[in-house]
């Protein structure tokens, strides 16, 4: 495979959560690549920020995922803006907290409300725009606790998790036919917001440990696997589970 076939020239890619963390490089690397982008998250001035770093061919909607309204809108965006879109990454999400016995019903179905029914709606809205053009893809952004569980207790997350993975294998049977493929990303623990970008002692230590590369990554290292999925670099990969752990799963 040349290096032209991980370029985007020509596609649109819709990418949630995109204000920080890994929505933000995944919203950067398909740009670098060529692709426009449409951009979407809660905190409008950070995709305003994210939209001026990148420059042209960028698009964004601010607002919660949760709310069938916006998920429309965001869609909609995408059609009006760029008449297309080749490249869906279902990577908004948020984790809940604390043992299942002392959380509100209302702290799981807001977890499953955006890691889970949001992507799987998103899927259902696109579907017209993804079925256009062949080739297009959709990445759910999963984890490795949709694989294995985690000791800390947050049911929903890994729930969501774990059903978003067999969502993915589901569409990619249903989806062939139209030639869109869907696979699903795991991350493992990345510097993020979300993971304290790694500062902890302990936890850093953690993942030296328990990982086969006996060390923690660096954010750039998501980019490749990215960006495989979404291009014609993957053209025969569909229903698949790449997993980006450095080999926590593994061992």
């Amino acid at each position: 495979m040349s290096p032209t076939g991980f370029r985007l020239d020509g596609r649109v890619a819709l990418v949630t959560g995109a204000s920080s963390g890994l929505g933000t490089r995944f919203a950067t690397v398909l740009h670098a690549a060529g692709a426009a982008v449409v951009v979407t998250a809660r905190r409008q001035d950070r995709l305003r920020k994210l939209a001026d770093q990148l420059g042209p061919r960028v698009a964004f909607l601010a607002g919660d995922l949760r709310e069938p309204n916006v998920r429309s809108a965001v869609v909609e965006l995408a059609a009006s803006r760029f008449g297309r879109l080749d490249i869906l990454v279902n990577n908004a999400g948020a984790c809940d907290g604390g043992f299942l016995q002392d959380q509100s019903l209302a702290d799981v179905t807001d977890v499953v409300d955006l890691d889970l029914v949001a992507a799987i709606d998103l899927c259902r809205l696109a579907a017209p725009l993804l079925f256009a053009h062949r080739n297009s893809t959709v990445i759910n952004v999963a984890s490795i606790y949709g694989l294995v569980g985690s000791r800390m207790p947050m049911i929903a997350y890994n729930a969501s998790k774990g059903a978003l993975i067999n969502a993915t294998r589901h569409l990619a049977a249903q989806w062939g036919q139209h030639g869109v493929r869907v696979n699903a990303l795991a991350p493992g623990y990345f510097p993020t917001r979300l993971t304290g970008n790694l500062t902890d002692a302990a936890l850093r230590g953690d993942i030296e440990q328990r990982t086969a590369l006996a060390r923690v990554p660096d954010l750039t290292e998501i980019d490749g696997p990215l960006l495989f999925l979404a291009s014609d670099a993957a053209s025969y990969v569909t229903g698949q589970v790449l997993t980006v752990d450095g080999g926590w799963t593994a061992t």
